[in-house]
Formats: C-alpha cells, structure tokens, sequence
C-alpha cells in the first residue's frame, strides 16, 4: 500500500522507506529558493514508482540531536547556509552508500540529485573509496611544482577527452577559482572585456564570479563582476517559449511537436534575445560567453538542442571565447 506524504510540483524528487519496508512513504520535495520557479509537472500516488530493494544497512546513529544540529548551523555555520537551503523540512544525513542516503532516523532516501551538482558516481561507491585509499596511503598532497607521475597521468588522460585543439590542463582548488581563472585568461588572449552568462546560472561564489552568477540568494549589495552580463536563459520547460510539449523539453517522451522538422521556434526565439542582448548590452567585441552545458543551481534546464551552436557562432564573430563550466 502507497502513502503519498507529500506531492507538490518540483524538480527535485526524493522517495523515503525505512529500513525493512519497500516502501513506507514518497516525497517529492520542491525547492524553496529562488532558483526554482514553478513547474508544470503533477504527481498522483500511482506515478510514483516502489523504492527498490537495498542489502546496505548503515550503522545506527548516535550523534547530536537536531535541535542541536540547527542550532550549530545557526550560530556558527556561514549564514549562506540557511539562505540557499532547498527545503522547508532539513534532511538530517547520516550516512551513504551508491544511490542511496539514510538520516539520523533511519529512513533511506534514493537520491536523485546525486548530493550536490558535482557528485556524479554516487554516496562512498566501493572502486572510488578503493583508489582514494590506494592514493592516500601512498601521497596525500603535491603540486604540478613538482613532477609527479600520477598528476601527469591524470592530465594526460583528462586532455584526451577534449577535442582538437583544447589540450592543456589547469589544476585548480574549486570551482570559483577555476571560472576566475577562465575570465582572466579569456580577457588577456582576446583584448576584451565584457562576458556574458545566462540568468538562473551558477559559476561561482568569489567576487569576480559572483557577476557571472545570475541566482539573488548569491547576490549581494556590493560591486561585483565588473563587465558580467546576463542574458535569457533558454529554458524550453518553465520559459516564455517551448513548453512541455517541446520537441527538446526534459518531460517530452514522444520528441514531436507542431514545429516544421528541423525548425525550433523557442530556440529561434531564445536566440533572438541573445541577439538582442549582443546588440544593445555589450560593446561590439566581447571577452566571452559563459554557458552550463545543463544548468544545475537553475534548476536542470535543459536547452535547446541546436541553441550552443549558434550561441557560439554569434559570440566567436563578436571576437569572444565560449567557455563550458561543467
């Protein structure tokens, strides 16, 4: 028997059990920060799916209490913490293990967001947990200053996935750092200055790129990345065009839609307001264009198929780099 706790629309969905039972219970939880805009999707009992099965049991918790837990989070935990936190209920994590999280009480919970939007494989996966050992009893820490064999095999291997002629790697500490270091480089071969990202995006925290950054709860009331501009965001979903009836639309199974074959009209219309921005936003040569492949902080946009083609092509005869922040 299914109970539905809580169905409201929303992109991020968590399904409950506790230990011992396929299933007890189903959320499906809505982001509450301004990131998240307001879905099309429904839910009804007989959509969601059973929890599968799980020979994992995680070790019982013996921690502090939440109310302690809050109360921490509260006092001494950087105050971006509480702004940006998705949920109006916090999950109390306790342990993981692949796909699956437990909280403090037990229940488990499948994990479809993966943690957070640089986790990819899943919760302590066994052949990760086996190479971070392997490394960590022989090196825990180098530099490129010095010539280790490892950190040579890692960036050649790396480059190898790239396509012609993208073949250098550049280690960097985070995200943000890397973005910064992206902008300078960008600035430096081109001569110019002016970026632009798209609204809803995420590209780091740092003063430089928080202007690159297009979500409020990251914003804040001082000067900021000088010469970062924002342009429509081309979400075929929750935007203006396309809808979730469009060939492109992450909720689309049947790839048909009323547009000519070949032809898009919300990506025409997403790259009229590129156009748009590049004509009255920014001076006629640009530094460069900063796009996620898949917009994570936004909210999952997919775009439309053929819109970073074009995008790029405007931007390159603007004299621009286009930078992929994965």
């Amino acid at each position: 028997m299914l109970k539905v706790v809580s169905c409201v629309s929303g992109r991020w969905a968590v399904f409950t059990g506790h230990p011992g039972n396929r299933l007890l219970s189903a959320k499906i939880l809505r982001a509450s920060g301004p990131s998240c805009q307001k879905s099309g999707l429904r839910c009804s009992p007989s959509e969601i799916p059973e929890m599968p099965s799980c020979n994992f049991s995680p070790e019982e918790y013996k921690g502090m209490s939440k109310a302690r837990m809050i109360e921490i989070r509260k006092q001494n935990c950087n105050p971006m913490t509480m702004k940006v936190t998705y949920y109006k209920k916090p999950v109390f994590i306790h342990q993981g293990y692949m796909q699956y999280l437990w909280d403090v009480d037990g229940t488990r919970y499948l994990d479809m967001f993966a943690g957070v939007s640089t986790v990819s494989v899943g919760h302590c996966h066994p052949k990760v947990n086996a190479a971070a050992e392997k490394q960590l009893k022989k090196l825990w820490h180098t530099t490129l200053i010095y010539v280790y064999p490892t950190l040579h095999e890692y960036c050649e291997k790396l480059a190898s996935y790239f396509p012609d002629p993208l073949q250098v790697v550049f280690l960097t500490n985070s995200g943000s750092e890397a973005n910064e270091l992206a902008m300078f480089m960008a600035r430096l071969y081109t001569g110019n200055f002016d970026i632009i990202t798209f609204r809803g995006s995420y590209h780091g925290g740092s003063p430089m790129t928080m202007g690159l950054t297009s979500n409020a709860a990251y914003k804040y009331p001082i000067a900021n990345g000088l010469g970062c501009t924002n342009t429509m965001c081309p979400d075929v979903f929750r935007g203006p065009w396309g809808g979730k009836h469009c060939r492109d639309s992450p909720v689309q199974t049947t790839r048909e839609c009323s547009c000519a074959q070949g032809h898009c009209e919300a990506n025409e219309q997403y790259i009229k307001q590129l156009k748009e921005t590049l004509a009255t936003s920014v001076p006629p040569r640009i530094a460069a264009f900063f796009a996620e492949p898949i917009q994570g902080v936004g909210g999952a946009v997919q775009y439309p198929k053929n819109y970073l083609k074009e995008a790029y092509k405007l931007v390159r005869e603007r004299g621009g780099i286009c930078i992929a922040d994965e």
